[in-house]
């Protein structure tokens, strides 16, 4: 089956395009979203929205209500990252060391053309909330809409969003009930020796050896205390120690990151990196303190939605583009703190582009524009499938 040609008006379909552009021009990072708020809330407002701003920081929800029925949650996020665009499009970063490098200026400009789009579309019953949340990127923002009263303000039934895939094949649909995304926590480990001459090691403790003694014994944790079945990515990702050539340091300071799919592996993997650091502790005579923080929880799908969303896609994209079993990724979203308040679906679109197709984070990514009508789309699908006239 063919993909279905977008419902959307050619006048929104432009603006949509139109809006992705100007929004990746002017990135904004989290909880710094105003120009982005300001543009959001002015379209839903011209779609005919109640819009509240300010929820959660910049956060802002839009309403539209059509009689009885149903009320679900579609979410977009805005942000964008602390990072530098080497791409030289057009509509390229105007703001030194920030980049749209995720497609969130993308996920708005498809939720703001539904938004328009079903506002003069009769074909639905009940009330939409249309979420435009900040700071996804490690920040918390759904964490800080939630706290800041999004479901006892904005009540929803269920709620629903999705994410750009550069890496799945163009109008591919990939989700899957259960665990969808990972747990992310941080960690940071302090290894306290003592300074000395480089020609004499002797009379110093040299926290260097100590920490690659934790980095070693790290790898046993994933390979030896974990079922091969059971996903851990334990990463280290910085190495901080040392001035000077001749000089032991006194201390060094180790950070990374640990990515779980279940409640239980995440209680192993800190328990066991605590007794990995005291046992090196032991050994080597320096001090090994680790400072454990736990972040995004797991993104887990509810079956019933995961079922309902299936059922709009493959009216977009065909049955046969719609992956309802896909593997977990070892990413993570704070739309998960939605998904522990409310039952709901998070789904990925392909976004492939034909020959060069940096993917997200990546200095030289650039949201692909040919699936804001299909996105779009989905999202009017949806709410059809969830709330028919």
């Amino acid at each position: 089956m063919a993909i279905v040609e977008s419902p959307l008006s050619p006048e929104l379909l432009r603006q949509m395009r139109d809006w992705r552009r100007d929004l990746h021009a002017h990135p904004e990072t989290a909880f710094c979203e105003f120009r982005t708020a300001d543009l959001v809330a002015r379209e839903l407002e011209r779609a005919g929205a109640a819009v509240h701003r300010g929820l959660g920081g910049t956060g802002v929800v839009g309403t539209l209500t059509r009689g009885a029925g149903p009320t679900i949650g579609l979410r977009a996020d805005m942000d964008a990252l602390d990072m530098q665009e080497l791409g030289e499009v057009t509509h390229r970063s105007t703001i030194a060391g920030k980049m749209h490098g995720c497609g969130h200026d993308g996920h708005t400009a498809m939720l703001l053309g539904a938004a328009h789009h079903l506002a003069r579309d009769p074909g639905w019953r009940g009330t939409l909330r249309f979420i435009f949340q900040p700071a996804e990127e490690h920040a918390g923002g759904g964490l800080a809409m939630v706290r800041d009263g999004l479901f006892d303000k904005f009540p929803c039934d269920a709620v629903y969003a999705l994410h750009n895939s550069p890496n799945l094949p163009f109008g591919a649909v990939s989700t899957r009930v259960g665990t969808v995304m990972a747990n992310c926590d941080t960690y940071e480990i302090s290894v306290t020796g003592k300074g000395c001459h480089a020609a004499q090691p002797e009379h110093g403790v040299d926290p260097i050896v100590a920490a690659a003694q934790v980095v070693s014994a790290m790898q046993t944790i994933v390979s030896r205390n974990v079922k091969a079945t059971d996903a851990l990515v334990l990463s280290l990702t910085q190495i901080h120690a040392g001035d000077t050539w001749n000089v032991v340091p006194n201390s060094v300071l180790l950070r990374g990151s640990c990515r779980t799919l279940t409640a239980a592996t995440r209680d192993l993997a800190e328990r066991r990196l605590r007794e990995v650091c005291a046992g090196v502790a032991t050994t080597s005579g320096a001090s090994v303190d680790v400072q454990y923080f736990r972040g995004y929880p797991a993104c887990v799908n509810t079956e019933a939605e995961v079922r309902l969303a299936a059922r709009a896609a493959a009216r977009v994209v065909g049955p046969e583009r719609v992956d309802t079993a896909c593997t977990p990724r070892m990413g993570s979203e704070d739309f998960a703190y939605m998904l522990e308040q409310r039952p709901g679906a998070y789904v990925f679109v392909g976004a492939a582009r034909a020959g060069d197709n940096p993917p997200v984070h990546n200095p030289y990514y650039d949201f692909n524009d040919d699936i804001l009508p299909l996105g779009a789309h989905y999202w009017v699908a949806l709410v059809k499938e969830a709330m028919p006239a």
